[in-house]
């Protein structure tokens, strides 16, 4: 089936483009035609300015569950861990696919087309597989595809609490037991149209050193991504450097994970060595700067990671909020506190990072961008809201960057289809309520 589209401005990359006619056909983008002031007959008219679908590299779906209320009191990310465990407990398949269809819904409002999902709560509370040992993770599949999105479920490898620590009480859900019965047990995950199926390190601290190579031979056979937490947290880092003498980024670099398949999460505290290698070796870098603020983990060397050679991606991760125009401004402004110099990203390189980029980190190829040949993945973001009106459209890159929100977002097309329109979702009619019942179930 064949549909047009004509967009009242375009993001194509080097510049926005008045007037750009998309032609799309079996998903896919076909002609791309620009300099088109007018629509042309039965086309479909997006007004405002519209962007390549954009890519949430790094999500755990359940922390939605947690928003507002873990806000109470004080204390550090190992305490607010306390209360994440909590709300794990209580997952079921059924819970869970709830949660999560809400939680997709509210990333294809705010333009999102493309979730990577670092998923690691795969069985029953005590450890004991559900009569489908992927049941989890199926659930978080389906969801997608009922909220209209993609997916890159990224299973995840967490098999100890620390460093030859077992599982706690609370963790045995999470842990398969060895990398090889894990690689069994997501051995019989499928890709299909909209999911992709990848591989993930929860950390250096949940996978022994001598299973690290088994994750990441899975990955290579496959040419799957391949995903991990890294250098989250200095505790993190001092009890690696003291069970076997190196860094986080040292010791999967010599267990054969780094490359240019795998992306590091978070990638906060590193050295100029760390640095060195993750560039050196293509490894991608996946900031979520809402998340590191909101835990207080700290600011990341995004700027220089990239200069070493590291592309970088974003993510909402426990979705403090969702908003992926939010994790782009971020980035450079965390990096403006941090130098007190301006201009480290322009609003092009950031947008590249919340679409193309993040699309590549997450095993699709061919998607966040506007051309021919392209997934037919869109968002399109209002020039006249109270955020958005009064620059010029030619500047509409630096406006989404610096200015519009998830709020500004009006139109998101996957596939060639309309997802939500005039800020609606098609499969979703009340996705606050969705949020609210699922979340509420989860107390229950």
């Amino acid at each position: 089936m064949t549909r047009t589209y004509w967009l009242e401005h375009a993001w194509l990359g080097a510049a926005v483009e008045p007037g750009v006619v998309l032609e799309v056909a079996d998903g896919r983008v076909g002609e791309v035609r620009t300099g088109m002031g007018s629509p042309p007959p039965g086309a479909e008219i997006l007004r405002g300015l519209t962007l390549p679908g954009l890519a949430d590299a790094h999500s755990h779906a359940f922390h939605r569950a947690l928003r507002g209320t873990a806000q109470v009191g004080s204390g550090t990310f190992w305490t607010w861990r306390d209360v994440m465990y909590a709300v794990a407990d209580r997952l079921t398949p059924q819970t869970y696919h709830a949660l999560a269809r809400a939680v997709y819904a509210e990333m294809a409002l705010a333009g999102i087309t493309a979730v990577g999902e670092f998923h690691y709560v795969h069985h029953a509370p005590g450890g004991t597989p559900y009569a489908d040992p992927n049941a989890m993770g199926e659930a978080l599949v389906d969801a997608a595809a009922e909220a209209g999105i993609r997916i890159t479920l990224l299973d995840t490898a967490y098999l100890s609490s620390g460093f030859g620590q077992p599982p706690t009480d609370r963790q045995l859900r999470f842990s398969d037991g060895t990398a090889d019965a894990w690689a069994e047990r997501c051995s019989v995950l499928k890709d299909r149209d909209h999911a992709r199926i990848g591989a993930a390190v929860h950390s250096v601290r949940a996978v022994p050193a001598g299973q690290l190579s088994t994750v990441a031979r899975w990955a290579e056979e496959r040419g799957a991504p391949l995903h991990v937490h890294l250098s989250e947290q200095t505790a993190e880092n001092n009890a690696c450097q003291e069970a076997h003498g190196c860094t986080p980024t040292r010791l999967l670099a010599d267990h054969g994970v780094l490359g240019p398949r795998t992306t590091g999460v978070h990638n906060t505290h590193l050295t100029d060595e760390d640095i060195a290698l993750i560039g050196s070796t293509g490894t991608g870098t996946c900031m979520c700067p809402t998340t590191e603020r909101d835990l207080a983990d700290g600011i990341g060397p995004a700027a220089a990671l990239q200069a070493a050679g590291s592309p970088l991606s974003l993510g909402s991760d426990s979705h403090a909020v969702i908003d992926l125009l939010e994790e782009a401004r971020a980035m450079e402004l965390n990096e403006r506190l941090r130098t007190r110099t301006r201009g480290h990203w322009t609003a092009a390189a950031l947008l590249r990072a919340a679409s193309a980029d993040g699309h590549t980190a997450l095993g699709w190829e061919g998607a966040g961008v506007l051309e021919p040949g392209a997934l037919a993945d869109f968002t399109t973001i209002a020039l006249d809201s109270v955020r958005t009106a009064g620059p010029p459209p030619r500047l509409g890159a630096e406006t989404a960057v610096f200015a519009a929100t998830a709020a500004d977002v009006r139109h998101t097309v996957v596939g060639g289809r309309h997802i939500v329109r005039d800020g609606a979702h098609a499969h979703v009619p009340d996705v606050p309520r969705a949020l609210a019942d699922a979340v509420e179930a989860l107390r229950a």
